[in-house]
């Protein structure tokens, strides 16, 4: 398999109106909508140094093996897919204090400059809209396939 020489990175931030330990919880915890374990359809989900995740969603796999987790602070993992074209990526979130609530930050590095890695900053959006919600005064929306995978509009 040939690697792409250029790599990809995206960051996200939220401002969640909760304390970073609360946020934390909920990045792992798959019934929070909003974080991807909580779109699977089949879930492996180990969040500790070594774990390993397994996830599917629409016959497609994600895996990983976390290399992080502090907490309240920063959790650290491996990912792929076939959107990475078989590449290992890394997520790193961090949950940082502000005032009363917390700021989160993700950034997926190290992805393969092509569409379909790039496809992860659309991903990475709608998750963490949803994952944000579902805090505060939230609407509590649920994951939809549909509204992740409609057409970018410009």
């Amino acid at each position: 398999m040939k690697h792409s020489k250029n790599i990809l990175e995206f960051r996200f931030e939220r401002t969640i109106p909760a304390p970073p330990g609360e946020v934390f919880d909920g990045w792992l915890n798959p019934k929070i909508p909003g974080n991807p374990w909580n779109a699977a359809e089949k879930l492996i989900l180990d969040p500790q140094v070594d774990g390993l995740f397994y996830w599917t969603l629409k016959g497609t796999s994600h895996y990983g093996r976390f290399t992080e987790v502090e907490r309240p602070g920063r959790i650290q993992h491996t990912w792929m897919s076939p959107n990475t074209l078989g590449q290992e990526s890394i997520v790193t979130l961090t949950f940082k204090k502000q005032g009363e609530e917390t700021l989160m930050t993700l950034v997926h590095s190290g992805l393969p400059d092509h569409e379909l890695a790039r496809g992860h900053e659309n991903g990475w959006n709608y998750f963490l809209n949803i994952f944000h919600e579902q805090f505060g005064d939230g609407p509590r929306r649920k994951y939809r396939w549909e509204d992740a995978h409609s057409p970018v509009k410009k």
